[in-house]
């Protein structure tokens, strides 16, 4: 007689499944991409050993791979402070939008004569404060209203990208930059509001990234805001009771969140962009970011490398096009390292056993037997 599965909370999983899991999860879905380049006539070796070698086989890929890695950092770390206290922030890549235009904003208005000091953290602040903004008109509605945020986040993200194709494309907004004649463009930002670079086009963007990410897990990990978080994440009623005000703390956590995104934007405008560019911006790197915490298991320090390693996948895409790789092998990917991470998370708070037998069954099949 065929008996049903059982599935069981695991409890406290062991460290080493942890560390498991995300890997295992990245080499399923490798060992997946082979399959569909063996089955589409391409060489998986050497598809997997172009991408190597893109993004790490020399100082500018490396450094291409960093600065791909910054947004992601941000974005992942907006993504694994608002999930893991279960608010479900889906729109990310609306406050990076809206954050960038914010940005980019006071990056037009400010004066040329502006100390770059000045200048930098104006324009840094001003982008995750847009970011924060973006998703209060998903977190307030949610906290004193109990609408569904994961609707509201993501309507806004569509939004946010309508709004800034308009203030570039289809307006004379301050935003679009006048002398731009052929086709329209960015206006760009004071050159004392630029993120000084440091070599090929990696600048500290990528240093204040792994600050936030840093600064995130000392306050969840390390303070006494960071406990009361993680009491609301494990349970409402309970941090009610012990008289945590919960409203207020989703309220923080959802700001924050946005704001993490906002300033994604704003580095990107005040770094390698050096102006609002609508189609530089509009790459999914707020939905990529929800792969990156996932794979890192919502730890903010997990991200850092988790992000590296995708920013290597995104510079690598019109690499493998040059061998005759189609560069949706890239989305393909990141595309199976989430389903992989979501399983995998599955099985880290949950295990899978066949059910004991009965003193009946097992009386049974004694009977049955040969002597």
């Amino acid at each position: 007689m065929s008996r049903r599965l059982i599935v069981e909370p695991r409890g406290l999983a062991p460290w080493w499944l942890k560390l498991l899991i995300p890997i295992a999860s990245v080499i399923a879905a490798l060992a997946l991409g082979a399959l569909f380049l063996t089955l589409t006539g391409n060489g998986w070796l050497d598809a997997y050993g172009k991408m190597v070698d893109t993004a790490f086989g020399s100082s500018r890929g490396f450094s291409e791979t960093l600065v791909s890695a910054t947004p992601l950092i941000l974005t992942g770390v907006a993504a694994a402070i608002a999930f893991k206290m279960l608010v479900w922030n889906i729109g990310a890549e609306g406050q990076l939008i809206f954050g960038a235009i914010v940005a980019a904003g006071v990056g037009i208005w400010l004066s040329a004569s502006t100390p770059p000091i000045i200048a930098i953290t104006a324009i840094v602040i001003a982008g995750a404060i847009g970011g924060a903004f973006w998703a209060s008109l998903s977190a307030v509605p949610k906290v004193y209203l109990g609408t569904n945020e994961i609707i509201t986040t993501l309507m806004l993200n569509f939004i946010a990208l309508l709004l800034m194709n308009y203030l570039v494309f289809d307006s004379f907004s301050p935003w679009r930059d006048p002398e731009s004649a052929q086709f329209p463009q960015g206006r760009p930002m004071i050159d004392s509001g630029r993120i000084p670079e440091m070599f090929n086009r990696l600048d500290w963007g990528f240093f204040i990234a792994v600050a936030v990410a840093v600064l995130a897990w000392f306050i969840i990990s390390k303070t006494r805001s960071g406990f009361e978080y993680r009491i609301v994440g494990d349970s409402f009623d309970t941090a009610r009771y012990v008289g945590i005000k919960v409203p207020k703390k989703v309220l923080g956590t959802f700001l924050a969140s946005g704001a993490a995104a906002g300033l994604a934007g704003s580095i990107m405008v005040a770094g390698i962009l050096g102006r609002m560019d609508p189609r530089s911006l509009d790459l999914g790197l707020g939905f990529t970011g929800i792969i990156v915490a996932a794979l890192a298991r919502l730890n903010p320090i997990a991200i850092i490398p988790v992000a590296v390693l995708m920013g290597a996948l995104h510079n690598a895409g019109p690499a493998l096009q040059s061998i005759g790789v189609p560069s949706a092998t890239v989305t393909i990917l990141q595309g199976a390292i989430l389903l992989f991470a979501v399983g995998g998370e599955f099985l880290i708070s949950n295990r899978i056993r066949r059910p004991e037998r009965s003193v009946e069954e097992t009386t049974a099949g004694a009977e049955v037997s040969p002597a």
